[in-house]
């Protein structure tokens, strides 16, 4: 009886423990470092090229069902702001960026799209789970970490995206 409220005492704390950081992993409140951005849908960029305005960056991969439920609202959500107040892009994990450029072609998204071959964003963004949004402030600070599907362009939504930016809905 020992043994068993022993072994169920570990797996009950194994359950409560929170999922591992990725590797180098920025939290909430810490800044992003700089990272290359190979292009996908545009040309290759810094991250630090998006400094001075607030941005929304969603991490997703074509295989990801979730990932391909939202997208069509983060999209929605892109075209309504049309890049102000705050601009919105995407990160896709995929292993092949043929994959992932047709998902975008054929959902026909239009927000700027790169691809993380080497999960240096993956690790760095904390994209153990997917989808994963970040909201960003404009000085490169990590406000919200969003993990699974969520309408982007709800009025919920845009609500708590105006009240993480400090801008009107």
């Amino acid at each position: 009886m020992k043994t068993l409220r022993a072994l169920c005492s570990v797996l009950f704390l194994g359950l409560a423990v929170p999922a591992a950081a990725t590797p180098g992993e920025v939290p909430v409140g810490g800044t992003l470092r700089e990272a290359r951005l190979s292009g996908l849908t545009v040309p290759p960029a810094t991250l630090s090229s998006f400094r001075g305005k607030p941005l929304i960056i969603n991490v997703w991969a074509s295989w990801c069902g979730p990932c391909r439920a939202e997208m069509a609202s983060l999209d929605s959500l892109a075209k309504r702001y049309k890049g102000k107040p705050f601009k919105v892009i995407g990160i896709s994990t995929d292993d092949y960026p043929e994959k992932a450029y047709d998902f975008l072609e054929r959902a026909g998204i239009g927000f700027e799209n790169f691809i993380d071959a080497k999960l240096e964003l993956e690790n760095m963004l904390g994209a153990n789970r997917l989808p994963l949004t970040l909201l960003i402030d404009a000085q490169g600070k990590v406000l919200v970490k969003h993990y699974g599907a969520k309408d982007w362009d709800s009025p919920e939504t845009r609500q708590m995206i105006a009240k993480a930016f400090g801008t009107k809905p």
